[in-house]
Formats: structure tokens, sequence, C-alpha cells
């Protein structure tokens, strides 16, 4: 066998290792989407976006600059927020009906019926969000789609599989994640760090420790072993940042709809988003990804980007 053979024999096998990852995983999206779409089962909806995510991931390392896979990235990406404005409002909904439940049994009956408020506003929200995902994903993930899979399939992947190595890619999203910790503990030096400067840096941070999750998960058949265990590590990470963002867009999303709109007491109001806004510095406060010490972060105004 001639060296010109082995080489594209080898490029050959490692255009099948991509197209049978990304397969499994569109696959998975196409099911789970359906799924979603006909239900709105809460853990559908969240592995139709997780698939979708990771979906992305690939497409991100194979194709950066989205020369040859534009069509499917937008597709990918429409579909991840539709999934994405519903899942979120699953998981505000499921929080709030806790805190109503623990209000209603200490017998703190105002705060029980400001969070039956939200709750009652979040359901109507996520309704709209449902109609929109159902009539959206119905042409996002359809036939259409299947053939524009299936060509991609065919037609550029073994060329960009070839040419693309998921180890350079995640050394570069290391760096970029190292980077942006800098920027952050820089900020956390300062007597009194400005809070929405502060918040957003760790917002920018969490986004990059997700990049290096799915990464390391979705490319994990084409990494090497030293990268084997950074999905679990940056999971971590990922997930104390998640909590203090997560409380961030609860308070954010209160202030939004307003006091008026939910009916409340001023003063109910006032000691629910104190004990709100309390719970997003004591999350600040308990990550060991960039400690905060006791450096005074004070704005209830932190504003909220959620992902």
């Amino acid at each position: 066998m001639t060296a010109g053979q082995l080489t594209k024999d080898r490029q050959s096998g490692k255009s099948r290792q991509w197209e049978q990852a990304l397969n499994k995983l569109y696959v998975n999206f196409r099911d789970y989407s359906k799924a979603a779409r006909r239900d709105f089962d809460d853990e559908d909806i969240h592995q139709a976006r997780v698939n979708s995510r990771k979906l992305l991931t690939l497409l991100a390392i194979l194709d950066p600059e989205h020369t040859a896979t534009a069509d499917l990235y937008t597709t990918f990406k429409q579909a991840q927020k539709r999934l994405g404005k519903v899942r979120d409002a699953d998981v505000l909904i499921a929080s709030f009906k806790e805190r109503r439940k623990l209000a209603a049994d200490a017998g703190e009956d105002k705060t029980a019926d400001l969070l039956k408020a939200v709750i009652k506003h979040q359901k109507k929200k996520r309704e709209t969000y449902r109609k929109k995902l159902k009539d959206e994903l119905a042409n996002l993930a359809g036939s259409d789609l299947d053939e524009r899979w299936e060509a991609f399939l065919t037609g550029p992947l073994e060329g960009l599989a070839g040419k693309r190595d998921a180890n350079v890619v995640m050394r570069e999203l290391e760096v970029a994640f190292e980077q942006q910790k800098k920027v952050c503990k820089t900020l956390f030096k300062t007597a009194e760090p400005d809070p929405k400067e502060a918040f957003e840096a760790l917002h920018k941070l969490r986004i990059s420790a997700k990049r290096l999750r799915y990464t390391a998960n979705a490319a994990a058949f084409a990494l090497n072993q030293k990268f084997r265990a950074d999905e679990e590590i940056y999971k971590e990470i990922q997930d104390q940042l998640g909590e203090i963002n997560d409380k961030r867009v609860w308070l954010d999303t209160l202030q939004a709809i307003g006091r008026e709109e939910l009916d409340a007491g001023k003063k109910v109001w006032a000691a629910f988003t104190d004990s709100l806004h309390q719970e997003v510095l004591e999350a600040l406060h308990r990550n060991d990804v960039v400690p905060v010490g006791d450096k005074s972060i004070g704005d209830k105004n932190v504003g909220a980007e959620p992902l």
C-alpha cells in the first residue's frame, strides 16, 4: 500500500468517525424535537436542546467560519433558541412552585400569593413560547432538514474533517477561558467592583466553560486522552456560575414584570426581591472559580443576560 493510499484511508476513517458522531446527535435531535412538539415534556425539551447544542459545537469545530455549513448552523441555532425559551420558563416555574410551597408551609401567605402571580404570568409566557416552538420547529426540523443533512454528510464533511483537529480547538478554548478568568480576577481585586461589569464578566466566563464542556463531550471521539477529564471539570465550573446566572435572571424577570403587574404590596415585594438579591450574592461568594472574598457588590440592578 502506498503512502498516498494510507493517508487517504486515514482521512476516510476520520471522516467516518465524525459522521457517526454527528449522525447520532442528529437522530437524537430529530426524535426529541418531535416528542417535544407533541407533549412539551420538559425532559424532551431539554434533550432536544442539548443535542442541538452539541451539533452546533461539532459544526463550529469543523467549519468555524460557517462557509460550508451556514444553513445547517442557522437552523440548529434557531431551534436551540426556541427550545431554550421554553426550557428556561420550565426551570423558573418549577423553582418558583417550590418556593411558593415553602412560603405557604411557613405561613407566609402574601409571599405565596406573589409567587403564585409570578408563576401564572410565566405560564402565559410559556404558552407563547410553546406555540412558537411547535410552529417553527416543525419547519426547522422537517424533511427539508433531512435532505440538507444528508447532502452535508455525503458532501463537504469529509473535506472538513480532514482539515480540522479538535485538540487544537480545545486548547484554544482553554486559553480563552483562562484569559476571561483573569479579567474576572482583575475586576474582583478592586475595592468595589462595578456590579454590572462584574456579573457580565462572570457570565462570559460561564459561556466559555460551557463551550469547553460541550466540546469535551461532543468531540470526545476525536480528542487526546489529556482532555478526557475536562467535561467534568468544566461542568462543575458551569454549575457554580450557572447558579449565579439563574438567580440573576429570575431577579431580572421579576423586575421586568414589575410589582404593579403582579398586584403585590410594596412590603412583600421589597422583602422578596431583597431575599432573591441576597441569594445572588450568596451564590457569588460561594463560588470558588473566581473567589470574591469580602468585596462589596450591592447594586440590585445587576443586569441579566440569559443564555
